[in-house]
């Protein structure tokens, strides 16, 4: 893989391919609420019209806010919004079912206008649940 130019180097060319891409057992390593908010506004000062950058967010818990939904950090007292679009999808019903209440891992893109959760997986064991 190589990286394209620009701020953030979030994006890369992928080489060439040897065989079908596979499952693994392997997790991301994930980050809070506020680590992942903070990353955004470092990227976002490097890139000024950057709309998101991908993070994985470890141990936080899908919870209503009034008529929106947040993504509540499990071990500190911060929270990151669900991104409008992300709302209505139906992604969120499996969000919130994968996760009944405890801690999940989940991926997405963290943005101006919130997180748009993409895979989740369970605190425990268990394969990965995609969510768009």
């Amino acid at each position: 893989m190589s990286a394209y130019p620009g701020a953030g180097q979030s994006r890369v060319a992928l080489g060439e391919q040897f065989a079908p891409p596979t499952s693994t057992d392997i997790r991301p390593p994930g980050v809070t609420t506020s680590q992942a908010a903070a990353r955004y506004g470092d990227a976002l000062r490097d890139d000024p019209w950057l709309e998101s950058v991908p993070v994985t967010l470890d141990r936080v818990v899908p919870a209503p806010d009034g008529g929106s939904w947040q993504l509540a950090d499990a071990d500190e007292d911060a929270a990151l919004p669900l991104a409008p679009a992300a709302r209505s999808r139906p992604g969120l019903w499996r969000l919130v079912a994968l996760s009944g209440g405890a801690p999940v891992k989940v991926f997405g893109e963290c943005g101006h206008q919130g997180f748009t959760p993409l895979t989740a997986w369970p605190e425990g064991p268990g394969d990965a649940v995609a969510l768009c």
